[in-house]
């Protein structure tokens, strides 16, 4: 078992936020739960907490710059080894309806948030000579779909953001990776569906079946384990020259 370490997951109250700071608790890190929902974050913490795990919640908008720079002076957070960006939204539209505001706020939280997270902790990381950066992007971090503009954006900039910092990182034991999975089962992409249908007309077992999984050789899901599972290999000496990677967990979607 890797050595013990403090975990900051940024929109894990719910979804594959959630699900890779449950598994990462069970091998025993220490886990800080942060999302804007601060009830649902406490609520997601105590959970842990009553299976014997160790956790704390901090309410965050990773849109809020001042909060993001304050965030190692708070003492659960002042020696955080991993940083999991994870916080998303999604929204469907033509690009000639789709709201400006609602453009600019997706990439706010996709692509500027991840950016200033590192920014807040590769200080403090530098000066304990270890740290994981692992920014939760997409299979839309590699191609695209209609009508998700903003969050397609976002999520191939995170690429090259992750390159950029893994060669300014290069002299130090601190790699910054991007996982990319076709889609998971989350309540995101329940919404996704139901507004898949209604901008493609069909049904939406249709959206699963013909635009979801159709591209996609095995035809399933990708599970909150395999994301946290590769993410506890980043975080381990092994991965220590895996750095500013695009970890794709596709189901052979982008093989063809």
């Amino acid at each position: 078992m890797n050595e013990k370490k403090t975990v900051l997951v940024t929109g894990a109250a719910s979804g594959i936020g959630y699900g890779i700071a449950e598994y990462l608790a069970q091998q025993g890190h220490n886990i800080i739960i942060s999302d804007i929902q601060a009830e649902a974050a406490e609520a997601a913490a105590e959970t842990l907490r009553s299976n014997s795990h160790s956790a704390c919640a901090i309410a965050l908008d990773v849109t809020d710059k001042s909060a993001i720079a304050s965030l190692p002076t708070i003492p659960e957070c002042n020696a955080v080894d991993v940083v999991v960006n994870n916080a998303g939204l999604q929204h469907v539209s033509k690009i000639e309806d789709f709201p400006a505001e609602k453009w600019q706020l997706l990439i706010d939280v996709m692509l500027v948030g991840p950016a200033l997270m590192t920014q807040a902790f590769l200080s403090g990381m530098r000066e304990r000579n270890y740290g994981r950066i692992i920014n939760v992007g997409s299979l839309h971090s590699l191609v695209a779909s209609p009508y998700k503009s903003a969050y397609i954006a976002a999520k191939h900039g995170l690429l090259g953001f992750a390159k950029t910092i893994a060669l300014e990182t290069g002299d130090t034991d601190i790699t910054i990776n991007t996982l990319c999975p076709a889609y998971v089962k989350t309540p995101l992409v329940e919404n996704q569906i139901t507004a898949q249908a209604k901008a493609n007309n069909m049904s939406e077992e249709d959206v699963v079946n013909k635009i979801m999984l159709e591209p996609m050789p095995k035809k399933a899901f990708i599970t909150t384990e395999e994301l946290a599972q590769t993410a506890e290999f980043l975080m381990s000496p092994a991965a220590r020259n895996i750095t500013g990677q695009t970890m794709v967990l596709d189901g052979g979607w982008v093989a063809r």
